[in-house]
């Protein structure tokens, strides 16, 4: 079944931002069923769309073959301790929700081509209070996810409580220089 879910809302607050992206394609990192990519490739962009979860790319490529989309899946395990999987790969942006994965960080910022496009959001520490995700292993200490990227240039940058659903999440955009 093709995603239907909304696409995130600091994806589509801010479209205008990928009218001055350097030609290339878009990653979606951890891209899960598509919500994102999906959406971006309907607006003309090209995608690479990467994930674990085969059977979820499965779908996503089919959607994305039934509207005719410029959008490609990319099966890979992106935490194989001593893997490079975004090694020699460049991207006008990167797109990661609800993911995180410490030792990939550095790897995200080298793989975005000079002007590229960071846009990441994902949960807080504070989020093992409520709910899931609880494992403290894949939630962001206060301030660091802009420290994980302080040699790009902060567009946007915010860690807040969020009602419907509940939750607490940081979010950045940010361009390479």
């Amino acid at each position: 079944m093709p995603c239907t879910q909304t696409p995130a809302s600091l994806l589509t607050g801010n479209l205008k931002l990928f009218d001055t992206l350097p030609p290339g394609p878009i990653l979606d990192l951890a891209c899960g069923r598509g919500r994102n990519a999906l959406w971006l490739a309907r607006k003309g962009l090209p995608l690479w769309c990467c994930d674990r979860n085969a059977d979820a790319l499965a779908e996503l490529q089919q959607a994305a073959a039934d509207e005719r989309l410029n959008l490609v899946t990319w099966h890979r395990d992106l935490e194989i301790p001593g893997d490079a999987p975004l090694a020699g790969r460049r991207f006008a942006a990167i797109l990661v929700f609800n993911y995180l994965h410490r030792p990939l960080m550095s790897a995200i910022e080298q793989a975005l081509m000079p002007g590229g496009l960071l846009i990441y959001e994902t949960f807080l520490e504070q989020q093992a209070d409520i709910g899931k995700p609880s494992n403290r292993d894949f939630l962001l200490k206060p301030g660091e996810l802009q420290q994980h990227f302080a040699s790009l240039q902060t567009l946007h940058y915010v860690e807040e409580e969020h009602s419907q659903p509940h939750r607490f999440t940081a979010q950045l955009i940010a361009r390479k220089g």
